[in-house]
């Protein structure tokens, strides 16, 4: 347990006003008993964590009494999940036990705070490749058990992000990585809408803090105009309105920062050009069963006054996403000309579509939808069945049932299926059934034969023929993006390669039996000392000749076990050795320093070091160095299309990097120019401004036209950061200039 200072008097007496609070929002939700047990936890927590203290210096206790805030305000649990989130840090971090919980507060409380407790520290980075994907596969191996865990995690979590600022930067990127990839797209699926955008905006403040403060301050600027233009969209529909005679609201909101950055990155545009900045909200009190009339009544008033945009009308009212939420949507053309999104929904799906999945069980089954969330777990209970070789592979397959965007597809008798976006016929055929995809032999789309790995539409009809005689093989895993697919077809391949693998296993037992060894104490020595991290995959390779009976050798028997002869004192190039151990390796000696990038303080030079291709940093970039297997050092940007994924599951190869000055530094990038296409007249317009007035090197200049807009990509060399942005700055000026993107390009700099 961390030393530190007990709580102060006045510490005390703010822990109970926080505590005070926690329970009178509470009230009308409390039953006596409940009281009680929450008093026993806040007690149990209070003296738990007397000594330990947050980065920013206040009493620990203050995070675990918020997140059970957050729990019940935000999340919508009830006092079970609020003991729970105020006990979620005592096994972790103190010395009280999980008997000592189950003694007090029972079982279930007992079941859920274990779910919240990370892995101990017997999983260090010898023992598995990434122990932050242990730690995710712990946490989403208990959505089968109670959903409780991880929605009190997404609390933990959201609260950690808010007060985030008190950590080390480095620290900041891990969480935010961590986040990323994992945390932000499960509140999507579980329908945390409110939390997945907040995740999102305070990563995105993280890792790219100036688009973010530059689109927050533009969000800001305009908010006065945006009020204003709401209220003049909204008031030709108030006399409609009031006609219904129903309770109503109207809501008008800015999308997330976050939402708008990856419009302005992926469609390359800027903030103005986007035109679905905000949206408009009704929200109406009505009788659950009058909701789809009404909600459809409203559509009917606004597209009477506004011009609709039909292929943007969405229909989640009759046809609910699979994570619950009901909406209806619509894009009309309102006042000037401009484009605003209309969302309308009932309190009901209003409630169901801020708090998700706690609020869904408020409402189950009011409208017969009873298993929205049931399939979608029992999806993960097979994932978690299915053996997979790590906790990353685990990972890889669970992230594709957290997916984003979905297609509604359905078998030949009309039944409706929901699969993400880019699903496949073969991949419907497994969510059919477990047996229908291992023996799928031919797939028709609307009554044609497609191939397996036919991307489906919306409203396509599917049949599978199937064959007793078919079984997977490993083309199918390029066929297929879900879960449920992919894990299946990986668990038929190892059992054929199990099959194949008992003949190589029969070959090692005679060979094993002629050295007079045991089997199973040298079995694991010899499979390791080829690399092989499982048996199974060992076996495999010998019944397939890729590994010989001669290839055993250079070793001794010693007390009847096998010792092979070191040939190096080098490890492997595939070994992943802990971070401080790997450093030494790469270390160079003797060298003097010119790097003008610092790792852990040290000159980037003394070390086997290169700047990331995948995402080329230039000197002023927000940037870590990632400790590889094979290459040392690779410095990225945090802004890395790589960087969640390597944050996520290898910050403990990840360290503390940075720019220091050095004037003789250059670095090439590629700008990505858009305009409107004025003839050849362009070329000189940019070839000018770089050139002649903004004195820049240019390395590479491609441009083509496109029907009366062009796209040009120029390589520049710049000395660092600050003198890309004036260049950028300097190009979105250029009358005809509509956007001006840096690209990740690879350049070779001969």
């Amino acid at each position: 347990m961390p030393i530190g200072v007990s709580y102060s008097e006045k510490e005390l007496v703010k822990v109970r006003e926080r505590f005070d609070h926690l329970l009178q929002v509470m009230d009308k939700s409390l039953q006596e008993n409940d009281r009680e047990m929450l008093e026993k936890a806040y007690e149990l927590a209070v003296d738990a964590h007397k000594f330990q203290r947050r980065k920013s210096g206040e009493p620990y206790i203050f995070h675990p009494i918020e997140v059970a805030r957050i729990c019940f305000e935000e999340i919508g649990l009830g006092p079970t999940s609020v003991i729970c989130a105020l006990l979620h840090d005592v096994v972790e971090d103190t010395p009280i036990t999980l008997e000592q919980i189950s003694e007090i507060f029972g079982e279930k409380v007992t079941i859920i705070v274990d779910g919240l407790t990370k892995l101990d520290g017997s999983y260090n980075t010898g023992d598995v490749e990434s122990p932050q994907a242990e730690n995710f596969k712990k946490v989403l191996s208990t959505l089968v058990v109670d959903v409780r865990v991880a929605l009190i995690k997404m609390a933990d979590r959201l609260h950690n992000l808010r007060t985030i600022d008190a950590q080390p930067k480095h620290k900041q990127l891990k969480i935010a990585a961590e986040t990323d990839y994992i945390y932000t797209p499960l509140a999507h699926r579980l329908g945390l809408y409110n939390i997945k955008n907040e995740f999102q905006d305070i990563c995105l403040k993280i890792t790219d803090p100036e688009l973010y403060s530059e689109i927050n301050n533009k969000l800001t600027e305009s908010d006065q105009e945006r009020n204003t233009y709401i209220e003049q969209f909204i008031k030709p529909l108030m006399e409609e309105l009031h006609q219904l005679g129903i309770k109503y609201r109207v809501l008008g909101r800015s999308k997330a920062i976050s939402s708008i950055a990856n419009k302005i990155k992926n469609n390359n545009v800027t903030f103005e050009e986007i035109y679905d900045i905000f949206a408009v909200r009704i929200i109406i009190d009505v009788p659950i069963e009058k909701e789809k009339i009404y909600c459809w009544q409203i559509y009917s008033i606004i597209t009477d006054v506004y011009k609709p945009i039909p292929e943007r009308l969405k229909d989640w009212i009759t046809v609910p996403k699979s994570n619950g939420y009901e909406s209806l949507h619509t894009t009309v053309i309102g006042p000037r000309g401009r484009y605003v999104e209309v969302q309308i929904r009932t309190e009901r799906m209003d409630e169901i579509a801020e708090r998700g999945f706690a609020a869904h069980w408020k409402y189950k089954g009011v409208r017969k939808q009873d298993n929205v969330f049931d399939k979608w777990l029992d999806n993960i209970r097979e994932i978690l069945e299915t053996k997979h070789s790590d906790a990353v592979d685990f990972l890889s397959d669970f992230k594709t049932n957290l997916f984003d965007e979905e297609v509604y597809v359905y078998t030949p008798k009309g039944e409706m299926r929901v699969l993400p976006k880019g699903a496949t016929a073969l991949d419907f055929a497994f969510e059919i059934h477990t047996d229908v995809g291992y023996h799928a032999s031919a797939l028709k789309v609307n009554k044609k034969l497609v191939p397996m790995g036919y991307k489906l539409n919306q409203g396509d009809q599917v049949q599978v023929i199937t064959n007793k005689n078919q079984k997977p093989n490993e083309d199918w895993l390029k066929m297929v993006i879900t879960g449920k697919a992919r894990s299946k077809i990986k668990s038929a391949l190892k059992e054929e390669r199990r099959k194949i693998g008992e003949f190589g296993k029969e070959t090692l037992e005679r060979k094993f039996k002629n050295l007079k060894i045991d089997f199973e104490d040298n079995v694991d020595i010899v499979a390791k000392y080829f690399g092989f991290k499982n048996r199974g995959d060992f076996y495999y390779a010998i019944s397939q000749d890729e590994i010989k009976m001669a290839d055993i050798k250079n070793y001794d028997i010693e007390g009847g076990k096998i010792i092979f002869r070191k040939e190096t004192d080098e490890p492997s190039e595939e070994t992943i050795l802990p971070t401080a151990d790997a450093l030494k390796k790469i270390r160079r000696s003797g060298k003097v320093s010119t790097s003008n990038i610092l790792v852990n303080g040290e000159p980037a030079d003394m070390y086997q070091y290169s700047l990331a291709t995948c995402c080329n940093p230039v000197e002023g970039d927000e940037i870590f160095a990632y400790l590889t297997s094979k290459e040392g050092l690779k410095i990225h940007r945090t802004s890395c299309s790589n960087a969640t994924h390597i944050l996520a599951n290898y910050s403990y190869r990840v360290l503390k990097a940075d720019w220091v000055n050095n004037p003789s530094s250059h670095f090439i990038v590629e700008l990505l120019v858009t305009g409107v296409d004025s003839g050849p007249g362009v070329i000189q317009l940019l070839s000018n401004e770089l050139s002649n007035k903004l004195g820049v090197n240019i390395k590479s200049f491609s441009i083509e036209g496109k029907e009366g807009y062009f796209e040009g990509r120029i390589g520049i060399v710049v000395l660092n950061k600050s003198q890309l942005d004036s260049v950028v700055h300097a190009l979105e000026k250029l009358p005809g200039i509509s956007s001006v993107v840096r690209t990740d390009k690879t350049f070779t700099d001969d």
